[in-house]
């Protein structure tokens, strides 16, 4: 997801310059324009990476979890919106958050809604939130909308952490290895090569293809490393135009295991999205609109717009789905089951749990087969290496004696 930034017009005449995050130019452009705004200029915002590190940009999960939560319990006591609002700016610390909550409160203050206020920081905030916001004060359950949404925000954080737990300790394996060799290569072979031409003995074909593959490194260390991080560059800038990106996820989504992963992983997060929004009182193809953006893959989100099209036009939505390609035929029959019979929102909060156990089952599998593999593979590598340039050694001691 990257920030753009973004002039546009609203419905009341006004002009505002606001900062959103999207996956996309061409997607962020077609949901405002979905929320009845007039799009004049996007372009990306400036030193992204500078104003998230000093508290500009969005919040972490857990911060903006725990915040939701406090908000949601001062609401159910029963204090104007006001005396809630104070209540979170004398109990946050100093910073970003502190600053839009203080603003957030003077906007409420002189007669904008809660949503509108929040809105203003929509670099901080998501969309789906705000937009629940809003549903809640539209419909008067405020309490029950904001509940709805930290049930939805506690199960996509639970994924997001069993996703992170499962990968972090194949991660550190394969960064302690690459640490390993790269010593073995680069230092400890090389002093090993000038004991060995010192000796003037014949080396085994083993020993000679490390040594060779550690000169090789060596000697082009001022070539190959450069060419390396100027490679890794312009494959990064790549990746980032709309072209490279679509390249990216299309390549993300073929690939073995990961591919249905990555899938399943995006479904899961979509359709809990959806059942969300859908429960909020938001419409349809605005929800959709709205749950588009979580699939984090332009692929299926290029999809998952013809579809929204489709509804539009009249289709029914599991039709639209399927037609679209992106949806398993059980997830299918399921939302057209709940399409049928008017409990879409719970169809589609069993698909999103069927799913989420899915990508359980095969980060299970992943940490279960890739750890023991990469043990493996590390033992054999590192193990290898020393063998070849011990066995002359061996053989030296063998014509002493």
């Amino acid at each position: 997801m990257s920030t753009y930034r973004c002039k546009i017009g609203t419905a009341d005449g006004r002009i505002l310059e606001k900062d959103f995050e999207a996956v996309g130019r061409e997607v962020l452009q077609e949901s405002l324009e979905e929320q009845g705004f007039y799009v004049f200029r996007i372009r990306k915002a400036p030193l992204q990476w500078f104003s998230k590190g000093v508290g500009g940009g969005s919040l972490s999960g857990r911060r903006f979890l725990a915040l939701n939560q406090e908000m949601l319990v001062l609401i159910r006591s029963g204090l104007p919106i006001l005396q809630v609002l104070d209540t979170l700016v004398d109990r946050m610390e100093t910073g970003g958050l502190l600053s839009a909550l203080q603003e957030i409160r003077s906007d409420v203050k002189g007669g904008s809604s809660l949503s509108d206020a929040f809105e203003k920081f929509s670099h901080m905030f998501p969309q789906l939130y705000v937009a629940s916001l809003r549903a809640g004060e539209q419909s008067g359950d405020l309490p029950i909308t904001l509940g709805r949404y930290i049930e939805y925000q506690k199960r996509v954080e639970a994924i997001k952490a069993k996703v992170r737990s499962a990968t972090f300790y194949p991660a550190l394996l394969a960064i302690a290895v690459t640490v390993v060799l790269g010593f073995l290569l680069l230092y400890v072979i090389p002093s090993f090569t000038q004991v060995y031409a010192d000796a003037n003995v014949q080396l085994p074909l083993l020993t000679r293809m490390v040594i060779s593959l550690a000169n090789g490194l060596v000697s082009g260390l001022p070539f190959w490393l450069p060419g390396l991080l100027v490679g890794l560059f312009l494959l990064r800038a790549y990746a980032r135009t709309e072209r490279g990106a679509l390249l990216v996820d299309r390549l993300k989504l073929r690939l073995p295991f990961f591919g249905e992963l990555l899938n399943e992983y995006a479904l899961s997060t979509f359709c809990r999205t959806f059942a969300t929004t859908l429960a909020s009182g938001i419409p349809i193809v605005q929800a959709m609109q709205m749950s588009r953006g979580t699939l984090n893959n332009r692929v299926l989100e290029e999809r998952l717009s013809k579809a929204v099209n489709r509804i539009r036009e009249g289709a029914k939505i599991s039709e639209a789905l399927e037609q679209a390609g992106t949806f398993p035929v059980i997830a299918l029959r399921m939302i057209g089951v709940g399409e049928t019979s008017g409990s879409l929102v719970d169809m589609l909060t069993d698909v999103s749990e069927y799913y989420e156990s899915e990508v359980e089952r095969r980060l299970d599998r992943l940490t279960t087969i890739v750890e023991p593999l990469m043990m493996m593979t590390m033992g054999l590598l590192i193990g290898g290496i020393v063998v070849a340039m011990y066995i002359p050694i061996f053989q030296l001691a063998g014509t002493v004696q």
